[in-house]
């Protein structure tokens, strides 16, 4: 199969990203419908917390192991095709979340979302990144990284109120069902050629070994990829967990503790992200690496934060801290996302981002939700979560110290494999 690239006018651009975050909505609230629903399937299968934390493991372990393959193939196939498969897949299997009878097909049917959702979340950035000039990126990024909060919102939610109301299994039917109609839609989305948007020679994709070859030596991209993961862990711990944290130690119902989760996460999540791709922009014009410089301060301003919303007990200022917190988390996942996509020839953006999802999900919120969890079994889920703040300190350090990397302008396209 070859893709067939053509001029990509700025309304089919708009159109391809508007688009591709609504998929990327839907993606985290199929995502985190789990945590909403989490007390109910313990309930049901009877579960302690580092099984139910398994279910979340279970999915992100797939997700970073088919997250380089679909990075390859991002490279080199159709991408609208892929997206359409990639996003039909994690749908039915959503669906079929809420058809499971035991642990064991639940297990299966996250772990087939995840499948899916690989298949998207490393092809739709670089896809993007096609669409617009590299000065409007962390922007066009952002816009798109705006559904993380907001999908994930209405997953609590959502998990939440459905399952207050009907079943846990009835969430899941909710949430994977406009998948379908989704994936459709996506089929009529433009084809950019890949590294249209950038200047110097377009190159072929590299086999396997080269590409990661490629990557090796690179220094942004690492120190990049290091203070996602540490920030993802942090992400995947309090998703996870902060809702049952909310029901079982603060009184809350399963529906307020999605509405006080989902509502916060809305909020800072969306201001966040928002903020963080136009102020990112600005701060790469004026200094080189000026988004990452961002991100590091954002990291080390929320860890104690995170710690804060333990430690509150009056619902008020409890939304406050959640909303400042993940404001503060949220801000950066524009300039982030950016960086990956600047420390990188086109030609290896979706096969980076495999590499990046890879390591981010294996070391962030693979391990975060069984963590979290079996520290909670083994103390409580409020020491837990408070131990949750420290990997997103360290990932804001790491920034830190990878700045230095980003004082100099990177090579040549042609000359960077």
């Amino acid at each position: 199969m070859t893709e067939e690239a053509k001029p990509v006018t700025q309304g089919q651009a708009y159109y391809g990203l508007g688009v591709l975050s609504v998929i990327n909505l839907l993606n985290y609230l199929d995502r985190y419908i789990l945590a909403g629903v989490m007390e109910k399937v313990q309930k049901q299968f009877d579960l302690t917390d580092t099984e139910g934390g398994t279910l979340a493991t279970t999915f992100m372990l797939v997700y970073m192991c088919a997250s380089p393959l679909g990075g390859y193939l991002g490279d080199r196939l159709p991408r609208k095709w892929l997206i359409a498969g990639a996003v039909m897949l994690w749908s039915l299997a959503t669906i079929g979340s809420g058809l499971a009878t035991g642990f064991a097909m639940l297990v299966v049917a996250r772990g087939l979302t995840g499948v899916g959702e690989a298949g998207y979340g490393t092809i739709a950035p670089s896809f993007i990144s096609d669409l617009f000039r590299k000065e409007r990126r962390s922007r066009m990024l952002s816009i798109f990284y705006t559904a993380m909060p907001l999908g994930a919102a209405a997953g609590f939610i959502i998990g939440g109120y459905i399952g207050e109301r009907f079943s846990w299994q009835a969430a899941f039917f909710v949430g994977g069902a406009p998948g379908i109609a989704l994936a459709v839609l996506s089929l009529f989305l433009p084809q950019p050629r890949r590294g249209g948007m950038d200047e110097g020679p377009t190159v072929a994709p590299v086999p396997f070994a080269q590409g990661f070859k490629a990557l090796l030596g690179n220094a942004r991209f690492w120190f990049t990829t290091a203070g996602l993961t540490l920030m993802t862990f942090g992400i995947g711990g309090l998703s996870n967990w902060m809702p049952k944290f909310l029901s079982s130690e603060r009184g809350f119902t399963g529906g307020d503790a999605g509405f006080y989760l989902g509502a916060s996460t809305v909020l800072g999540g969306l201001l966040g992200t928002i903020a963080g791709g136009f102020v990112g922009d600005r701060m790469d014009r004026k200094r080189p690496g000026g988004g990452v410089l961002l991100s590091a301060i954002g990291l080390v301003v929320a860890a104690p934060l995170m710690f804060l919303c333990v430690m509150i007990d009056g619902r008020a200022l409890l939304f406050i801290g959640l909303f400042l917190a993940q404001f503060f988390i949220f801000l950066n996942n524009g300039p982030l996302n950016a960086a990956i996509v600047n420390s990188v020839p086109p030609h290896l953006r979706a096969f980076a981002f495999g590499i990046s999802t890879l390591t981010l999900h294996l070391f962030g919120d693979a391990a975060s939700p069984v963590v979290i969890g079996w520290i909670s079994d083994h103390s409580s889920l409020g020491t837990a979560i408070k131990l949750n703040a420290i990997p997103v300190l360290a990932g804001g350090l790491v920034l830190f110290v990878g700045l230095k990397h980003f004082a100099h302008r990177p090579p040549p396209v042609a000359e960077a494999h």
